[in-house]
Protein backbone atom coordinates (compact mmCIF):
# COMPACT_ATOMS: atom_id res chain seq x y z
CA UNK A 1 0.00 0.00 0.00
CA UNK A 2 1.37 3.39 -0.70
CA UNK A 3 1.37 6.19 1.71
CA UNK A 4 -0.54 9.23 0.72
CA UNK A 5 2.30 11.53 1.80
CA UNK A 6 4.37 9.81 -0.97
CA UNK A 7 5.40 11.88 -3.70
CA UNK A 8 5.49 10.32 -7.02
CA UNK A 9 8.84 11.25 -7.34
CA UNK A 10 9.53 9.08 -4.44
CA UNK A 11 7.42 6.17 -5.16
CA UNK A 12 9.04 5.76 -8.54
CA UNK A 13 12.16 5.73 -6.96
CA UNK A 14 11.39 3.18 -3.64
CA UNK A 15 10.11 1.17 -6.94
CA UNK A 16 13.37 1.47 -8.81
CA UNK A 17 15.19 0.52 -5.99
CA UNK A 18 13.02 -2.67 -5.46
CA UNK A 19 13.35 -3.62 -9.18
CA UNK A 20 17.20 -3.46 -8.66
CA UNK A 21 17.03 -5.32 -5.17
CA UNK A 22 15.27 -8.10 -6.14
CA UNK A 23 17.35 -8.33 -10.04
CA UNK A 24 20.17 -8.45 -8.08
CA UNK A 25 18.96 -11.32 -5.72
CA UNK A 26 18.13 -13.26 -9.23
CA UNK A 27 21.86 -12.32 -10.85
CA UNK A 28 19.92 -10.51 -13.12
CA UNK A 29 21.65 -6.89 -14.44
CA UNK A 30 19.27 -4.62 -13.05
CA UNK A 31 19.76 -2.47 -15.90
CA UNK A 32 17.82 -4.65 -18.38
CA UNK A 33 14.51 -5.07 -16.13
CA UNK A 34 11.97 -2.92 -18.30
CA UNK A 35 9.95 -1.10 -16.45
CA UNK A 36 6.08 -0.51 -17.77
CA UNK A 37 3.93 1.99 -16.18
CA UNK A 38 0.66 1.39 -16.15
CA UNK A 39 -1.29 4.44 -16.52
CA UNK A 40 -4.76 2.83 -16.10
CA UNK A 41 -5.67 4.53 -13.29
CA UNK A 42 -3.31 7.98 -13.88
CA UNK A 43 -3.65 11.49 -13.95
CA UNK A 44 -2.87 13.80 -17.01
CA UNK A 45 -0.69 15.21 -15.04
CA UNK A 46 1.42 12.44 -13.33
CA UNK A 47 2.23 10.56 -16.29
CA UNK A 48 3.58 14.13 -17.57
CA UNK A 49 5.34 14.18 -14.44
CA UNK A 50 7.12 10.94 -14.99
CA UNK A 51 8.40 11.72 -18.23
CA UNK A 52 9.90 14.80 -16.96
CA UNK A 53 11.73 12.08 -14.61
CA UNK A 54 12.96 10.41 -17.48
CA UNK A 55 10.33 7.10 -18.09
CA UNK A 56 9.48 6.50 -21.75
CA UNK A 57 7.43 2.70 -21.53
CA UNK A 58 3.53 2.99 -20.46
CA UNK A 59 1.14 0.51 -20.79
CA UNK A 60 -2.56 0.65 -21.18
CA UNK A 61 -5.35 -2.01 -21.05
CA UNK A 62 -8.19 -0.94 -23.07
CA UNK A 63 -7.82 0.17 -26.64
CA UNK A 64 -9.80 3.69 -26.46
CA UNK A 65 -7.74 5.10 -23.02
CA UNK A 66 -4.84 4.30 -25.02
CA UNK A 67 -5.36 6.42 -28.03
CA UNK A 68 -6.74 9.13 -26.13
CA UNK A 69 -3.11 9.26 -23.79
CA UNK A 70 -1.19 8.85 -27.31
CA UNK A 71 -2.49 11.21 -28.55
CA UNK A 72 -2.36 13.53 -25.89
CA UNK A 73 1.44 13.11 -24.91
CA UNK A 74 2.21 13.36 -28.23
CA UNK A 75 0.68 16.98 -28.52
CA UNK A 76 2.58 17.58 -24.97
CA UNK A 77 6.00 16.47 -26.52
CA UNK A 78 5.68 18.71 -29.23
CA UNK A 79 5.15 21.57 -27.30
CA UNK A 80 7.77 20.31 -24.56
CA UNK A 81 10.42 20.24 -27.62
CA UNK A 82 9.52 23.47 -29.45
CA UNK A 83 9.40 25.55 -26.41
CA UNK A 84 12.18 24.46 -24.39
CA UNK A 85 16.09 23.88 -24.67
CA UNK A 86 17.85 22.06 -21.47
CA UNK A 87 16.69 23.18 -18.15
CA UNK A 88 13.58 21.32 -16.44
CA UNK A 89 12.65 19.65 -19.15
CA UNK A 90 16.65 18.06 -20.23
CA UNK A 91 15.62 14.47 -19.49
CA UNK A 92 12.17 14.47 -21.29
CA UNK A 93 12.50 11.70 -23.76
CA UNK A 94 11.76 12.27 -27.35
CA UNK A 95 8.94 10.16 -27.66
CA UNK A 96 7.23 7.70 -25.38
CA UNK A 97 7.12 3.44 -25.80
CA UNK A 98 3.32 2.45 -25.80
CA UNK A 99 2.76 -1.08 -24.58
CA UNK A 100 -0.59 -2.75 -24.57
CA UNK A 101 -0.99 -5.33 -21.76
CA UNK A 102 -5.35 -5.54 -22.09
CA UNK A 103 -7.31 -7.86 -23.43
CA UNK A 104 -7.38 -7.14 -27.27
CA UNK A 105 -10.22 -7.63 -29.57
CA UNK A 106 -9.52 -8.25 -33.47
CA UNK A 107 -11.08 -5.35 -34.80
CA UNK A 108 -9.23 -2.86 -32.39
CA UNK A 109 -6.16 -4.36 -33.53
CA UNK A 110 -5.83 -1.72 -36.52
CA UNK A 111 -5.46 1.21 -33.68
CA UNK A 112 -3.13 -0.28 -31.41
CA UNK A 113 -0.46 -1.48 -34.16
CA UNK A 114 -0.65 2.41 -35.07
CA UNK A 115 0.71 3.31 -31.47
CA UNK A 116 2.19 0.10 -29.66
CA UNK A 117 5.88 -0.99 -29.46
CA UNK A 118 4.54 -3.91 -27.70
CA UNK A 119 1.95 -6.06 -27.70
CA UNK A 120 1.43 -8.04 -24.36
CA UNK A 121 -1.59 -9.88 -24.96
CA UNK A 122 -1.67 -12.44 -27.97
CA UNK A 123 -3.41 -14.88 -27.38
CA UNK A 124 -4.89 -17.07 -29.88
CA UNK A 125 -4.00 -17.85 -33.61
CA UNK A 126 -6.60 -15.60 -34.75
CA UNK A 127 -5.75 -12.45 -33.28
CA UNK A 128 -1.90 -13.21 -34.19
CA UNK A 129 -3.41 -13.54 -38.28
CA UNK A 130 -5.25 -10.23 -37.51
CA UNK A 131 -2.31 -8.65 -36.27
CA UNK A 132 -0.33 -10.34 -39.45
CA UNK A 133 -2.86 -8.96 -42.26
CA UNK A 134 -2.49 -5.08 -40.69
CA UNK A 135 1.14 -5.17 -40.18
CA UNK A 136 1.44 -6.36 -43.89
CA UNK A 137 -0.69 -3.35 -45.04
CA UNK A 138 1.58 -0.90 -42.71
CA UNK A 139 4.54 -2.66 -44.36
CA UNK A 140 5.77 -3.16 -40.72
CA UNK A 141 7.42 -5.51 -37.94
CA UNK A 142 5.39 -5.85 -35.04
CA UNK A 143 6.48 -7.03 -31.67
CA UNK A 144 4.16 -9.06 -29.74
CA UNK A 145 4.13 -11.77 -26.67
CA UNK A 146 2.41 -14.69 -26.36
CA UNK A 147 -0.07 -14.44 -23.39
CA UNK A 148 -0.30 -17.56 -21.30
CA UNK A 149 -2.87 -18.49 -18.52
CA UNK A 150 -0.59 -20.63 -16.06
CA UNK A 151 -3.11 -20.12 -13.04
CA UNK A 152 -5.85 -21.57 -15.45
CA UNK A 153 -8.21 -18.64 -14.23
CA UNK A 154 -11.28 -18.04 -16.75
CA UNK A 155 -11.42 -14.53 -15.82
CA UNK A 156 -7.91 -14.27 -16.94
CA UNK A 157 -6.55 -14.44 -20.85
CA UNK A 158 -3.83 -16.05 -22.13
CA UNK A 159 -3.45 -19.60 -24.10
CA UNK A 160 -3.51 -22.72 -22.20
CA UNK A 161 0.65 -24.14 -20.92
CA UNK A 162 0.40 -26.72 -23.09
CA UNK A 163 -0.59 -25.17 -26.51
CA UNK A 164 1.80 -22.55 -26.17
CA UNK A 165 4.64 -24.38 -27.97
CA UNK A 166 2.18 -24.95 -30.85
CA UNK A 167 0.79 -21.34 -30.67
CA UNK A 168 4.68 -20.13 -30.91
CA UNK A 169 5.55 -21.95 -33.68
CA UNK A 170 2.89 -20.66 -35.85
CA UNK A 171 3.27 -17.19 -35.07
CA UNK A 172 6.82 -17.37 -35.69
CA UNK A 173 5.80 -18.38 -39.55
CA UNK A 174 4.50 -14.98 -40.19
CA UNK A 175 6.85 -12.64 -41.65
CA UNK A 176 5.52 -9.65 -40.27
CA UNK A 177 4.96 -10.46 -36.74
CA UNK A 178 8.15 -10.57 -34.43
CA UNK A 179 8.06 -13.32 -31.38
CA UNK A 180 9.52 -11.35 -28.50
CA UNK A 181 8.67 -13.46 -25.39
CA UNK A 182 6.01 -14.44 -22.61
CA UNK A 183 3.44 -12.64 -20.74
CA UNK A 184 1.24 -13.93 -17.79
CA UNK A 185 -0.51 -12.94 -14.59
CA UNK A 186 -0.24 -14.92 -11.64
CA UNK A 187 -3.40 -14.82 -9.58
CA UNK A 188 -4.45 -12.29 -7.70
CA UNK A 189 -3.31 -12.87 -3.91
CA UNK A 190 -2.34 -10.64 -0.48
CA UNK A 191 1.02 -12.87 -0.06
CA UNK A 192 3.33 -12.61 -3.75
CA UNK A 193 4.87 -15.87 -2.31
CA UNK A 194 1.41 -17.56 -3.89
CA UNK A 195 2.60 -16.26 -6.94
CA UNK A 196 5.85 -17.81 -7.10
CA UNK A 197 4.81 -20.97 -8.64
CA UNK A 198 2.80 -19.41 -11.58
CA UNK A 199 6.30 -17.25 -12.18
CA UNK A 200 8.33 -20.22 -12.44
CA UNK A 201 5.57 -22.24 -14.43
CA UNK A 202 5.97 -19.66 -16.95
CA UNK A 203 9.92 -19.16 -16.98
CA UNK A 204 9.90 -22.62 -17.54
CA UNK A 205 7.92 -22.68 -20.53
CA UNK A 206 10.27 -19.17 -21.44
CA UNK A 207 13.05 -21.39 -21.99
CA UNK A 208 11.41 -24.76 -23.74
CA UNK A 209 10.42 -22.50 -26.23
CA UNK A 210 13.49 -20.24 -26.58
CA UNK A 211 15.64 -23.37 -26.24
CA UNK A 212 13.61 -24.87 -29.13
CA UNK A 213 14.97 -22.18 -31.12
CA UNK A 214 11.81 -20.82 -32.15
CA UNK A 215 11.69 -16.87 -32.70
CA UNK A 216 15.26 -17.79 -32.26
CA UNK A 217 17.20 -14.32 -31.98
CA UNK A 218 14.33 -11.83 -30.93
CA UNK A 219 13.27 -14.18 -28.34
CA UNK A 220 14.04 -12.16 -25.00
CA UNK A 221 11.32 -10.98 -23.13
CA UNK A 222 9.35 -12.29 -19.75
CA UNK A 223 6.71 -9.85 -19.23
CA UNK A 224 6.12 -10.81 -15.11
CA UNK A 225 4.81 -9.04 -12.33
CA UNK A 226 2.77 -6.18 -11.18
CA UNK A 227 2.87 -3.98 -8.25
CA UNK A 228 1.56 -6.86 -5.51
CA UNK A 229 3.58 -9.06 -6.58
CA UNK A 230 6.97 -7.93 -9.19
CA UNK A 231 9.69 -8.87 -6.93
CA UNK A 232 8.50 -12.78 -6.87
CA UNK A 233 8.41 -12.18 -10.72
CA UNK A 234 12.07 -10.88 -10.64
CA UNK A 235 13.23 -13.52 -8.77
CA UNK A 236 11.99 -16.07 -11.19
CA UNK A 237 13.30 -14.75 -14.10
CA UNK A 238 11.12 -11.82 -15.43
CA UNK A 239 12.98 -8.83 -17.09
CA UNK A 240 9.77 -6.62 -17.47
CA UNK A 241 7.21 -5.65 -15.19
CA UNK A 242 3.82 -3.72 -15.48
CA UNK A 243 3.52 -1.48 -12.23
CA UNK A 244 0.32 0.90 -11.68
CA UNK A 245 -0.24 1.38 -8.01
CA UNK A 246 3.15 1.59 -6.61
CA UNK A 247 4.54 4.50 -8.87
CA UNK A 248 0.94 6.59 -9.05
CA UNK A 249 -0.50 5.56 -6.15
CA UNK A 250 -3.76 3.27 -5.49
CA UNK A 251 -6.70 3.90 -7.75
CA UNK A 252 -10.44 5.26 -6.42
CA UNK A 253 -12.48 3.82 -4.19
CA UNK A 254 -15.04 3.82 -6.94
CA UNK A 255 -13.05 3.22 -9.96
CA UNK A 256 -14.15 -0.07 -11.73
CA UNK A 257 -13.45 -3.34 -11.01
CA UNK A 258 -10.49 -5.32 -12.16
CA UNK A 259 -11.78 -7.44 -14.65
CA UNK A 260 -14.79 -6.51 -16.98
CA UNK A 261 -16.69 -8.96 -18.77
CA UNK A 262 -16.97 -7.25 -22.48
CA UNK A 263 -18.15 -8.87 -25.82
CA UNK A 264 -15.91 -10.08 -28.10
CA UNK A 265 -15.61 -9.09 -31.59
CA UNK A 266 -17.36 -12.23 -32.67
CA UNK A 267 -20.08 -12.04 -30.41
CA UNK A 268 -18.69 -14.04 -27.37
CA UNK A 269 -18.11 -12.28 -24.66
CA UNK A 270 -14.44 -12.29 -23.47
CA UNK A 271 -12.79 -11.65 -20.12
CA UNK A 272 -10.87 -8.27 -20.49
CA UNK A 273 -8.35 -8.81 -17.58
CA UNK A 274 -8.09 -5.18 -16.64
CA UNK A 275 -5.65 -5.10 -13.37
CA UNK A 276 -4.26 -1.93 -12.58
CA UNK A 277 -0.55 -3.46 -12.08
Amino acid sequence: MTSRSDTLSERYAHVRERIATAAKRAGTDPRAVVLVAVTKYAEPDQIRELIKLGHADFGENRVQQLTQRAAMLDEWLARQRSLTTGGPAKNIPESVRWHMIGHLQRNKAKKVLEICRLIHSVDSLRLAEEIQTLAVKRDQATDVLLQVNISGEESKGGCAPPAAIHLAEQIDTMINVRLRGLMTMAPHTDNPEDARWSFARCRDLYYEIRDAGIAAGHFNILSMGMSNDFEVALEEGSNLVRIGSSIFGEPPADAPPPIDVIEDDDGEDASDDDEAG
